[in-house]
């Protein structure tokens, strides 16, 4: 198979959550596990840094990969979904994995991943295990695709653990409480293996503290590490930070080429995860690659998609948030927008409850609802229907790409445009 045919394969002989939504879940480690093992095990040849969370992992993935990278360390990075090509999942210091490394991994291990019945998202994370040995990779920052217990990645044993935050998500599969997708996540947690809280939440703390206890770790509450003392934005790629170690008091000040106001949570829970791998782990992180590799995040490690500014006049900005906890955090900013009339060109996956997110959009705004072209968009119809509710202006468009069109058609250089709701509709943007 040439690489075309096997993305093709991929994509409809194992069933990809991406595409088809909760039809492709299958909770369970036995299948990666006895595949892994059928090649090898190569995910027990690294250290790994194992992230999940609701909002803010592939940030905080970037980050932590992008600071180990500065630090000179051969870094692999697993995330998902992808934007616009199946390889942004896979990269090893920042490059995306060769698409006859994709072709021949498939090639060897097809009949393998046929027997065992393997999921999209386990042959993608096997992959991955296997090309980072491949490629004598010393460190690697492995995503969560969904909650963490049951997640094909959880057959790591990671040097430290992270999970960003906790809101509503997935609750067919994770829980319909905070505190049972608390206790989901809480699944990646190993014996004896620290974990970074991101955000803590009385809501939710005990469940991993219970969870430490029980396994003899040991729970590190980032915003107890470091403090956050100011955040300036200085052009419309970059941000800075002014940080404060509690320990000793040592004061950071910090670039970051990532905006978005939600990056001042994601920095915190990176800093604090760098801090512990530099002083509790065999990983030399200097201070020079702690501050250099969050200046080049997004650079180092190819991220799109996070508060990402396409245009000026007028002012567009896209960005994936997609459930209600990460939509909350891109409301408030678009709120605050200098800008004469906003356009917000939006659509949804259809397993998002409508009647959570929306409510939280910004009502001084012309909605453009519009549907990306994969099966697990949201038909336009049910948005309108819950926009009349809740009285919102806006029209519909058909395709996402006729949405912005008309956005733009109607913005003058002093308003601005957003695009979002989905990874799907920022997908089928351009962003370089």
């Amino acid at each position: 198979m040439n690489y075309t045919q096997t993305l093709e394969f991929l994509f409809t002989s194992m069933p990809s959550f991406q595409r088809v939504g909760g039809d492709a879940y299958k909770p369970g480690l036995e299948r990666i596990a006895a595949f892994c093992q059928s090649i090898g095990n190569p995910q027990r040849n690294y250290y790994t840094i194992h992230v999940a969370g609701t909002n803010g992992k592939g940030s905080v993935s970037h980050m932590l990969a992008s600071i180990l990278m500065q630090a000179g360390y051969r870094t692999g990075l697993f995330t998902s979904p992808h934007l616009n090509d199946f390889r942004e999942r896979i990269r090893v210091d920042g490059e995306m994995i060769p698409k006859q490394k994709v072709v021949n991994f498939v090639d060897k291990h097809h009949d393998k991943m046929r027997e065992l019945d393997l999921s999209f998202f386990e042959m993608t994370a096997a992959m991955a295990f296997d090309y980072f040995d491949q490629s004598d990779v010393e460190v690697a920052v492995i995503e969560t695709g969904l909650g963490g217990r049951l997640d094909a990645t959880n057959i790591i044993t990671p040097i430290l653990s992270v999970v960003t935050n906790i809101g509503k998500e997935h609750t067919e599969f994770l829980g319909e409480s905070i505190a049972d997708i608390a206790s989901e996540k809480a699944g990646i947690i190993k014996k004896s293996i620290p974990v970074v809280i991101g955000e803590a939440s009385e809501l939710y703390n005990s469940v991993f503290e219970r969870r430490a206890e029980e396994l003899n770790s040991t729970v590190i509450y980032a915003e107890r590490e470091f403090l956050l003392h100011g955040i300036e934005h200085f052009d419309n790629h970059n941000q800075h930070f002014s940080i404060e170690r509690t320990r000793d008091n040592r004061n950071y000040e910090l670039d970051i080429d990532l905006l978005g106001d939600y990056q001042q949570h994601n920095i915190i829970t990176a800093c604090a995860a760098a801090d512990y791998l530099a002083e509790k782990t065999p990983l030399t992180i200097s201070r020079r690659a702690f501050r250099e590799g969050l200046a080049s995040a997004a650079a180092n490690t190819g991220l799109m998609g996070r508060w990402q500014v396409l245009a000026r006049e007028p002012y567009t900005v896209c960005d994936t948030g997609h459930n209600a906890h990460g939509i909350k955090y891109i409301a408030s900013q678009l709120e605050k927008l200098e800008c004469d009339r906003l356009y917000c060109v939006i659509g949804f996956a259809k397993e998002k409850s409508l009647e959570d997110i929306m409510p939280l959009l910004p009502r001084k705004a012309h909605y453009i609802f519009t549907r990306a072209a994969i099966e697990r968009a949201r038909n336009v119809e049910d948005i309108a229907a819950v926009a009349d509710k809740l009285g919102l202006d806006y029209e519909c468009v058909s395709s996402v790409a006729d949405a912005v069109a008309k956005a733009k058609s109607l913005a003058l250089p002093t308003d601005a445009i957003f695009i979002g709701g989905s990874n799907f509709v920022v997908a089928e943007v351009e962003l370089a």
